[in-house]
């Protein structure tokens, strides 16, 4: 074979596992744009390497991945940002790859925005030992071997992000789907007739709110942290205005849609989707809603969107 053709068949060896590794690295950085340059950075190593001497080029390109993901979680910037109180996990619309894989309920929670929030308060290894183990089902050999640490230190690693997520974890775990969409019909509708105390009912006594602000213009993310604040920021917020419609550029419809495994409401604008609120739904009420509107947060989630085709709004104009 050829040195071209070596390359060509290099080549599609690598992007045979492109959807796999970046759906490990967005699992470890919560975004999916940091995602994307990790394997492409994991790319440009491998033509660099002496491929001949790869024996198993899976196990080696998981380990060029993971580690370049522990990288960036390690740099000074990436703690600065994600300890400034203005991180939050990038949103992705149901379907796309990066979600994968899906088989189980601990792969598709660790793609949920709530278990990528928790894996915050892990250390970076913590978090790799935990994705590896959880998502893709690695052993702890395997693990020692791509992390360059004992067995017995991954084993303490996966039993020390364990205890931290459980003792945090919230909400139901898979919600039926219909049952899911009825409860965000049902807080659309309150949210739409200005009566707090319809709200009130449907959110935990200890429900949650998180916000990037109005256009992602806050330099931290906004909570609010009692069903009262949430139900009068909500109503608030969900109040159209000449001055909110300016804002937006136009009158969006509202849509229904499923983010990262959890349900989801979405306004678009011309095929733009200009914010995304999600829900964490925990026995039969909401635990979370997380509002998303900067710009570079729903890049992804736009395209997705505008591959995803029409559908009838809950909202045809807001």
């Amino acid at each position: 074979m050829d040195s071209t053709a070596t390359d060509r068949f290099d080549t599609s060896r690598f992007e045979a596992s492109r959807n796999r590794l970046a759906s490990l690295a967005y699992r470890l950085l919560g975004s999916a744009t940091d995602a994307e340059d990790a394997v492409q950075d994991a790319f440009l190593h491998w033509q660099a390497a002496d491929r001949q001497r790869i024996r198993v080029p899976e196990a080696w390109l998981t380990k060029v991945v993971t580690n370049l993901c522990l990288d960036r979680l390690r740099s000074a910037q990436a703690r600065r940002e994600r300890t400034a109180g203005a991180w939050m996990p990038e949103p992705l619309l149901d379907g796309d790859v990066l979600l994968g894989p899906a088989d189980t309920f601990e792969q598709r929670e660790s793609v949920s925005l709530a278990l990528l929030t928790l894996m915050e308060r892990l250390s970076p290894l913590e978090r790799a030992v935990y994705v590896l183990r959880e998502a893709f089902s690695y052993g702890h050999a395997e693990i020692a071997e791509i992390l360059d640490i004992t067995e017995s230190a991954s084993q303490q690693h996966l039993h020390r992000a364990r205890r931290r997520i459980t003792a945090a974890r919230r909400g139901d775990g898979e919600v039926d789907p219909a049952s899911a969409r009825r409860i965000v019909e049902e807080f659309l509708a309150a949210a739409a007739s200005g009566r707090t105390e319809r709200l009130v009912a449907l959110l935990t006594d200890d429900a949650t709110a998180i916000s990037d602000g109005m256009g992602g213009t806050a330099q931290k993310l906004l909570r609010f942290d009692t069903p009262q604040r949430i139900a009068a920021v909500v109503r608030a917020g969900f109040k159209p205005t000449p001055a909110k419609r300016r804002l937006a550029g136009g009158t969006p419809a509202i849509h229904y849609a499923v983010v990262n495994g959890a349900p989801a409401i979405l306004f678009v604008l011309a095929d733009q989707v200009i914010g995304a609120v999600t829900f964490d739904i925990a026995g039969g009420r909401i635990a979370t809603v997380r509002g998303i509107a900067a710009p570079a947060r729903l890049v992804r989630l736009t395209e997705a969107w505008r591959e995803h085709g029409p559908d009838t709004p809950l909202v045809a104009q807001w």
